[in-house]
């Protein structure tokens, strides 16, 4: 038994691996096309090379729950094409045991898919961003296309480039009293991290008094604030693109500024859940080959698996931003397209077994 749940496992996970690389590869084509809208000045054509290929991993986690679903349907739909389940089950190996054979290899997927969005792929699109930020000259002006805006208490944040080291490049303030009255605005051309504190370099001040503004100007000036340049990295990035770790954080953070975390929430679920949103992929995959799909040609199984793959991306896209709208838990967006899948897969087996 160890040697055909080794040889059921292979045969799906070079599928699995294959898709994969489709997948991927057609999502890094056209983000390059659609980043060469941007080249100008000292942003070339290597930098929009170099920002895509950065985003490799991110994109590479984003897509494994689909790349499961269709090199599931490919790796088992090629055993079944030439009758080797058949034989299988003729021979008395249980539907339950096959099943178990393709979930072994997945485990190990899935394990490598949570360290890649844990790890790697926030680490590459933090050095991406900063990059791209620094090329397109971050510390210059504020830039109304790129970086970032927060806000704490009564002051409003734009940040241009956030570098690694704990380095911010064109930091534009906006203070507000309790009115929404602005007070001052200043731009500092660059941000140190020291001493649990920043320190503004080239900053100039307008004050608003009255009837007449007032322009200062100052070489050094200290910035407290909470932000940290950990939690600056997370600012910077999509909620897509942070670690679980990282949106657990920024989330609270949130929480306690009295800011909306819906979407960081959204984010999480979809992070945290995603071993077991593929498993229900997977499950509903296998139980297409035993039952639907069970004598069909390749390419119809790859279109279903294609067209199942995206009306489930479809559905979870729509469910996110419902949650937000309508107030429904994100946690709900995120179970109930995995848990239709995994219902539906269940009895498939059932009715095959």
């Amino acid at each position: 038994m160890g040697k055909l749940d080794r040889y059921i496992g292979a045969h799906v996970l070079w599928a699995i691996l294959g898709v994969l690389g489709v997948i991927v590869g057609l999502a890094l084509l056209f983000a390059f096309i659609d980043e060469l809208g941007d080249i100008k000045g000292n942003y070339g054509l290597f930098d929009a090379f170099e920002y895509v290929l950065l985003t490799g991993p991110r994109r590479l986690y984003e897509m494994l729950p689909m790349a499961a679903l269709i090199g599931c349907l490919v790796g088992l739909g090629a055993l079944a094409s030439s009758s080797e389940l058949t034989i299988m089950r003729a021979a008395g190996v249980s539907l339950g045991r096959i099943v178990w054979a393709v979930m072994k290899p997945m485990i190990a997927l899935m394990l490598a898919g949570v360290l890649i969005g844990e790890y790697l792929a926030p680490w590459t699109e933090d050095v991406a961003q900063a990059r791209r930020s620094m090329a397109q000259g971050g510390g210059e002006a504020q830039s109304s296309k790129r970086g970032l805006w927060h806000r704490q208490g009564d002051e409003f944040v734009h940040i241009n480039s956030v570098q690694p080291g704990g380095v911010l490049l064109g930091v534009t303030r906006y203070r507000f009293d309790g009115d929404r009255h602005l007070l001052s605005a200043s731009f500092a051309r660059r941000a140190e991290y020291q001493d649990d504190g920043w320190l503004l370099s080239n900053i100039a001040t307008t004050h608003f008094r009255g009837e007449h503004t007032e322009v200062l100007q100052a070489t050094q000036e200290r910035w407290d604030v909470q932000l940290t340049p950990q939690l600056l990295g997370t600012v910077i990035m999509e909620p897509e693109a942070l670690s679980i770790s990282g949106l657990w954080s920024y989330i609270h953070y949130l929480g306690e500024q009295g800011l909306n975390n819906a979407r960081y929430w959204l984010a999480f679920w979809i992070k945290a859940l995603q071993p077991l949103v593929t498993v229900a992929l997977v499950l509903m995959a296998i139980s297409f080959i035993f039952g639907p799909l069970r004598s069909v040609t390749l390419g119809q199984r790859i279109f279903t698996g294609v067209v199942v793959g995206f009306v489930f991306r479809i559905i979870q896209d729509l469910l996110g931003p419902a949650s937000q709208v309508f107030g429904f838990s994100p946690l709900l967006a995120v179970v109930l397209p995995a848990g239709v899948c995994a219902l539906i897969g269940i009895w498939l087996l059932r009715r095959a077994g």
